[in-house]
């Protein structure tokens, strides 16, 4: 169990999810200071927004950022691509750190199949517009996948693609492999919990003390889903002939509330998911299958977002309320800012054109 007194936890190794589909989150200049003070040092954007790229200028936040789904057919265009390195990464680039492009969210998974033929013509054009700026050894290219694309996982090195999505998997891996890129997983053992509570042991998803799990094919312990989740990607991509690509978890966590039928979501869950996690982050501790690659996570996410759609649970994944208090204490000391009120000067000097504005009309009306 985690106490409400435990140590403070150092981030530094850690990343967060920056989502911002919510109509009352502080502003970045805001959210920069909380960042700062949870020392986090990686931050992942489902966009390029200017405002946020700006707000963490000549910090040592290093950015992942999104080129959303929408945006995948005018990728598909080399001069389009280029058009958008140059407005949208390009400016920032000199006090802003920006270190990896994700080109599309889950995209396999979205039933479209001109957008999954988009994909990796858009990831090559991407690329190739960093080439022609010299910035693709300082930024890589990548896209975010659904646990859901693998049809097997269990045990974790029988792990497997689901073979109607191969013939777009396999160019992608290879050229993930071809520009050293990491392939990017969403991961969440809370899904298996909830659709399996009768077969997943709740200690097992939660980082907590349990037997765990004996892989027969390699006799590896797993004493957590996540790891086991993470190499079952590893084999996967093994069958594919590939054993060079680090596999990096682009979004993992616990929601702290649901619906009804959403067995697990609760906060006390959701405070063990994400803390034990974190802690294993800062231990920089590999799977049982790569033990001496450290796991590289991104935890979803920084605030509770109200206008996502879908069940209670997509709105209750933040760690933090848009008011700037921890959804519950896992040790990140977050500080949010209160908005700045302004000065009694600015209060006098704003009346002061207002009575010259409205003294000016009611001379003008009687003329």
């Amino acid at each position: 169990m985690i106490s409400d007194s435990f140590m403070q936890i150092n981030c530094l190794s850690c990343g967060i999810n920056y989502g911002q589909i919510a109509n009352n989150l502080p502003s970045p200049s805001r959210v920069a200071v909380l960042i700062r003070s949870m020392n986090v040092t990686k931050i992942k954007l489902y966009d390029a927004d200017p405002n946020v790229l700006l707000a963490f200028s000549q910090s040592n936040v290093e950015f992942v950022i999104g080129l959303g789904n929408e945006n995948l057919q005018n990728m598909t265009n080399p001069s389009k691509a280029q058009n958008w390195i140059q407005q949208h990464v390009l400016p920032y680039l000199s006090q802003t750190k920006i270190t990896c492009i994700h080109v599309g969210n889950e995209v396999l998974n979205s039933n479209n199949t001109q957008m999954m033929l988009n994909l990796l013509p858009s990831m090559r054009n991407v690329h190739t517009a960093l080439v022609n700026l010299g910035l693709d050894r300082l930024i890589s290219v990548a896209t975010a996948f659904s646990f859901n694309v693998l049809e097997n996982s269990y045990p974790p090195s029988s792990g497997s693609f689901k073979q109607d999505l191969i013939q777009y998997i396999q160019p992608l891996v290879e050229f993930l492999d071809e520009m050293k890129s990491p392939f990017l997983i969403n991961a969440y053992p809370f899904f298996a919990y909830r659709d399996n509570p009768n077969e997943v042991p709740l200690n097992y998803a939660l980082f907590q003390p349990n037997q765990g799990l004996v892989d027969p094919n390699t006799n590896l312990h797993y004493d957590n889903m996540l790891y086991a989740q993470i190499d079952a990607v590893y084999a996967a991509i093994k069958v594919l002939g590939f054993t060079n690509i680090e596999v990096r978890v682009s979004e993992t966590g616990w929601p702290s509330k649901g619906d009804s039928d959403e067995i697990g979501a609760t906060i006390q869950n959701a405070k063990l998911y994400n803390g034990n996690l974190l802690r294993r982050i800062e231990e920089k501790q590999g799977t049982p299958g790569k033990p001496l690659v450290p796991i590289d996570v991104y935890v979803f996410a920084l605030f509770n977002e109200d206008l996502k759609n879908g069940p209670a649970s997509e709105r209750n994944y933040g760690l933090y309320y848009p008011n700037g208090s921890p959804v519950y204490n896992i040790g990140l000391q977050g500080y949010l800012p209160q908005m700045a009120l302004p000065s009694k000067s600015n209060v006098l000097s704003f009346n002061f054109v207002v009575w010259i504005v409205v003294t000016y009309l009611i001379f003008a009306w009687e003329l």
